[in-house]
């Protein structure tokens, strides 16, 4: 019987069983949650249905609520009146799992009498990833299930358990083996008719004195500046000291404090970012793209090896091509020791390692790539050294192959041009470590083809990344805009800061750390040449003096053995000695103008950027400051956190700034327009 367009009942004896079909992902919006309770309704009014299953068709079970659905006036039922129909139900109900059953799915889940799953579903209350906490009664129900300690880990964290680990914590009533769920479900069902139905809000739960203090602490450097984690740890604490029904009403309490945050609304609007990356406007596919099948990766250093691990991780065989054996030899042995330490920590088993490994060959000849579908160059950044490579690959690579540079700043269409064919040509900006940073800049030359372009974005889907397509321009999004803060921190340290005083004031707005820590990581001699320099940026000073970063123990900071970072009196001494050089008068700089100089030159850059048409949209500019240069999360990026505090007011800021300081921070002229036409710039599109 169809209940309405998602929802079906039918019967199997005595056994009814409600069917969601709501692709992709079977979300609970309004009609499948009207769906649900109308044939719960139905099927417990029967008579002739003595246990009901509740399931969905497709590739999971529900992965959620619909997102879509935030901020806008509630429509009926709710869910939780859904779950008071089938928490209520006189005759056991059974939730039958595949897929996933993630936030409101594992909270439906859980107001049933039990839960059968399929041994490769995954559960997880991810409410956490964007901002809030499960509030139709995850933070109540999950402790009495699995205890205060493992629901503390689970909410927190938003990642979920395996099927497997579900069924060891009771979780899960039974794992279900073979293809049958469905009809291992109705036997499951039928076996508990006339058993006692036990709901769980009223199960027993006692937590341990100082659990929740302990936790807090254990946790206080992940949790920094969140404020979803402490509401959820009060959430439980409610489950633990008061009646399940105040409990409740105080989840729920929580929740609405949070879905009326900035930190909620920011990390919901990256949701959505991240996913509309991948549209470009005006491209158009038939639905195929040029299968990748093999990769080959040229140059065997960090980022090389990096890059290559992305493809042997999904089962994509990858040739790691370079000039020295030894070169070769150590990126190889890199590779290896990378993923034996993930086996170390459990993340991957040897069987695994040598897996990955066996899909990773060397070689010193350039001819090895001849029959690669894609070839990354990943060489020392200079263009001639660049262009060089490309134009050999041009000669040894097949037709229809995709030629792909990981370059951070410079010209595409240059590269390009060193090959006859520059439509086949695209910029693929991995990030270091580049098999763990999840973003990947993709960058359309001014020739680069759909046929190319599509493939890039799936590919960057395939292997777990974060790709924005960006057009072609120096330093592309995100070091375009890193560069224009690193301008105003070297001035402020010119004018009178500190390099410690500017990171000090980044790091408290939630970046992990500040421009100068950055450097110093990276090492200040990273394209830095002896033979040229000459004292002209107090970088060029440092490294004169021997001082290259954390690698050599001292740059703009000083280092232990342990690489533990300390304000260096040398590098206070070479900063006011390079403003008296520079006929600069030192004077006091207070934290006010560090943060504002330092983000609002980022913003501005951004709305350059954007004006351009270097960046589609204002999100891709977000998503890249968020994947790729630890923008913290909770403030939704760049120009998210700009519309936030205000155009016109920024806008003043920065005309102020001009006329203090130079033409470094006038005002980009979009700024002006959209204060003109009301908007901000997440209005660009």
């Amino acid at each position: 019987m169809q209940i309405n367009e998602v929802t079906t009942l039918t019967r199997e004896g005595d056994v009814a069983v409600i069917t969601v079909d709501s692709p992709p992902v079977n979300a609970l919006g309004a009609p499948v949650r009207a769906g649900i309770a109308a044939a719960m309704r139905q099927a417990v009014a029967d008579v002739a249905v003595a246990a009901i299953v509740l399931l969905c068709t497709g590739r999971t079970f529900f992965a959620g609520a619909d997102i879509r659905e935030f901020g806008k006036p509630p429509i009926q039922p709710l869910l939780p009146e859904v779950q008071s129909i089938i928490e209520n139900a006189t005759k056991p109900i059974v939730a039958a799992i595949h897929g996933t059953a993630l936030g409101g799915g594992l909270e439906l889940a859980l107001v049933a009498h039990y839960r059968v799953a399929v041994p490769t579903a995954k559960l997880g209350l991810p409410e956490v990833k964007i901002g809030l906490l499960p509030g139709a009664g995850g933070t109540q129900r999950l402790p009495r299930v699995a205890g205060v300690e493992r629901a503390l880990q689970m909410i927190t964290s938003g990642d979920p358990i395996t099927a497997d680990v579900a069924a060891e914590i009771g979780l899960v009533d039974a794992l279900i083996p073979g293809d049958d769920l469905r009809g291992e479900a109705i036997a499951f069902a039928r076996g508990k008719i006339g058993a006692p139905l036990v709901k769980i809000r009223d199960r027993p739960l006692e937590a341990e004195a100082g659990i929740f203090d302990a936790f807090r602490k254990a946790n206080h450097r992940t949790f920094r500046n969140l404020e979803a984690p402490e509401a959820i740890i009060r959430a439980i604490e409610a489950a633990a000291t008061l009646p399940f029904d105040d409990a409740l009403v105080r989840e729920r309490e929580l929740c609405n404090g949070l879905i009326s945050g900035q930190q909620s609304a920011a990390l919901r609007y990256l949701f959505f970012a991240e996913r509309q990356a991948a549209k470009i406007d005006g491209l158009t596919t038939d639905g195929s793209t040029l299968p990748i099948r093999k990769v080959g990766v040229v140059g065997a250093g960090t980022m090389g090896g990096g890059i290559a691990m992305n493809f042997a991780n999904v089962g994509i065989p990858v040739i790691l091509v370079d000039s020295w054996q030894e070169s070769l030899d150590r990126g190889l042995a890199t590779v290896r020791r990378n993923y034996e330490t993930s086996a170390k920590k459990g993340r991957l088993t040897t069987e695994q390692v040598e897996k990955r490994m066996g899909l990773l060959s060397g070689s010193l000849d350039l001819q090895a790539l001849a029959d690669c579908d894609l070839v990354i160059e990943a060489v020392f950044e200079q263009m001639t050294v660049k262009q060089e490579v490309m134009s050999q690959l041009d000669a040894v690579v097949k037709p229809r192959a995709i030629l792909a540079t990981n370059t951070s700043y410079l010209d595409i269409d240059a590269i390009a041009s060193a090959t006859s064919r520059p439509e086949w040509v695209v910029g693929l900006h991995f990030f270091s470590p580049a098999n763990v940073m999840r973003l990947v800049e993709i960058v359309r030359g001014e020739k680069t083809g759909a046929e190319v372009l599509l493939p890039a974005i799936d590919l960057a889907r395939r292997i777990g990344k974060v790709g924005v397509v960006v057009n072609n321009g120096y330093g592309f999004v995100g070091n375009r805009m890193l560069a224009a803060r690193h301008v105003q921190a070297d001035s402020l340290v010119a004018e009178g800061a500190m390099p410690w005083d500017v990171d000090r004031v980044i790091q408290e707005f939630g970046f992990a750390m500040g421009p100068f820590a950055m450097r110093d990581l990276a090492g200040l001699d990273v394209g830095w040449q002896r033979e040229t320099s000459a004292s002209s940026t107090l970088r060029e000073v440092l490294n004169e003096a021997g001082r290259h970063g954390q690698k050599s123990g001292g740059g703009y900071y000083d280092y232990d053995a342990d690489r533990r970072a300390t304000p260096s009196p040398a590098a206070e001494r070479a900063a006011i000695d390079f403003s008296r050089k520079q006929g600069i008068s030192r004077r006091a700089v207070d934290d006010a103008e560090i943060f504002d100089r330092c983000l609002l030159a980022m913003v501005n850059e951004g709305a350059k950027i954007l004006d351009e048409g270097i960046a589609q949209r204002a999100s891709d500019i977000d998503t890249v400051w968020i994947n790729g240069y630890g923008w913290p999360r909770y403030r939704g990026g760049p120009m998210f956190w700009a519309d936030e505090q205000g155009l016109p007011q920024i806008l003043a800021k920065l005309q102020a700034f001009e006329a203090r300081h130079g033409a470094a921070l006038a005002p980009s002229p979009l700024i002006e327009r959209l204060i003109v036409g009301n908007k901000g710039f997440t209005d660009v599109r």
